[in-house]
């Protein structure tokens, strides 16, 4: 394929925008090679500024589950454009999507609309620390909330070391009241409450991992953090921008029969306008101002074609209730011929999946944390990145990303996949 196009305008972007992309992993830094530039999409295929068709394995990071350009939520959004595309007032929508979401998620009465998952973890975390008066937060290597401060923190030279600022421009300050656990080790979060148990306002955690590849907890691993935020007075967060009405019509809170006690969205829930949200009970929702102290606000939260556009997409998932069936079905589908052809061609590998997460990692020990994600051989996995862009596929220019299949893949699609996937294995 040709990318004459594609390398014309980053050349062009990088004269006017920051590395020339408006979010990093866009770059292809880890995989080296020039950007794609993409002019449309329609169903589960791209086409980019050359004219190639790719199938899309990233689908805007998550939110296109039933494909692109999807009808209801374009006409949804054009028809709402006529009237205006935003007002900085209360409009009949919002009370809509808020009641349907929160029919369809189990254990909230309240939900906030923001404008994306990064405001949404950011609140979350804020009104959490503003309801149990405490200052710290647990969270895991690996896990991504989106680049609030309290969230860009690496590990420290210990178990209960507190986290120091892996980006320039966050304070010592911030880094100090966020501490670092592994993800799925209970133990190592034990350590972490017993050495600041009254300091310790929440727990958050993406309930299923997608920004080390995707990454299901182990059997007892999110049981056993509701248990210790119960027993230590501690809000349990999960972040559910990626799995939220995407695992299941109520996410994971529904699929493990799990409750947390603050839950933020995004992503699926916009119908790929920029959209986040953060619910939870009335008890903690209502400490929110304008009735209690804890403060958040938004120009644009609620605007009314990123509600046209969640609310067209909710209700055609809380319609079709056999949707996560199918996406779990080709998701399996797609990994059982990934895991044929690799083995085929004596490739190793570890393939994680659950419901429409999946991801390919080049190394043959159990990956289910940050630090076993890392030891993936990223060299292979820049010969597969760039492999099966030749071959008309896209997946994420990352291996710490998670892959996300749409309900408008076919299984022709799927095998032509494999198909690429058998190829491109066997140059390795």
């Amino acid at each position: 394929m040709l990318y004459k196009r594609s390398s014309q305008l980053f050349a062009e972007a990088e004269k006017v925008i920051p590395g020339g992309v408006n979010s990093p992993v866009r770059a292809f830094k880890a995989v080296g090679g020039t950007p794609i530039f993409v002019k449309s999409a329609k169903g589960a295929y791209l086409y980019d500024e050359d004219g190639n068709r790719l199938i899309d394995y990233i689908n805007s990071w998550g939110p296109m589950i039933l494909g692109h350009a999807y009808e209801p939520v374009v006409q949804a959004v054009i028809e709402k454009a006529k009237l205006g595309t935003s007002f900085g007032m209360p409009t009949e929508l919002e009370t809509q999507i808020a009641a349907l979401a929160v029919a369809m998620v189990p254990n909230i009465d309240k939900i906030r609309f923001v404008n994306s998952g990064t405001e949404a973890c950011m609140s979350a975390v804020r009104l959490a620390r503003g309801f149990t008066k405490r200052d710290k937060i647990i969270k895991f290597a690996g896990c991504y909330h989106g680049h609030s401060d309290s969230f860009l923190i690496q590990a420290g030279s210990g178990a209960i070391t507190f986290g120091s600022p892996n980006s320039p421009g966050v304070t010592a300050g911030t880094a100090k009241d966020t501490l670092l656990a592994r993800y799925n080790d209970l133990e190592n979060v034990v350590t972490l409450i017993q050495a600041n148990k009254s300091e310790i306002a929440a727990i958050i955690v993406e309930p299923v991992a997608g920004n080390m590849g995707c990454i299901p907890p182990n059997k007892g691993f999110l049981e056993g953090l509701r248990q210790l935020c119960t027993d230590n007075g501690i809000l349990l967060i999960f972040d559910e921008v990626m799995t939220g009405f995407r695992l299941a019509r109520g996410g994971v809170q529904e699929l493990f029969n799990i409750t947390a006690d603050i839950v933020c969205f995004g992503k699926v829930i916009g119908g790929g306008l920029p959209v986040g949200a953060f619910a939870a009970r009335a008890e903690i929702m209502n400490y929110l101002a304008p009735l209690g102290p804890v403060y958040q606000a938004g120009t644009l939260s609620g605007n009314p074609l990123a509600m046209a556009a969640g609310l067209a997409m909710l209700q055609a998932l809380d319609t079709d209730r056999a949707i996560f069936q199918r996406l779990e079905e080709k998701t399996a589908y797609l990994a059982a011929g990934i895991d044929k052809v690799l083995k085929a061609n004596d490739v190793t590998f570890t393939i994680n999946s659950i419901g429409s997460m999946i991801s390919v990692h080049f190394d043959a020990a159990p990956v289910v944390d940050f630090q076993t994600a890392a030891n993936g051989d990223n060299e292979t996995f820049k010969k597969f990145f760039h492999g099966l862009l030749q071959e008309g596929i896209y997946i994420a220019p990352s291996a710490y990303e998670t892959w996300f299949i749409t309900d408008a893949l076919t299984y022709e699609d799927l095998d032509f996949t494999i198909r690429a996937i058998d190829k491109v294995s066997k140059t390795f």
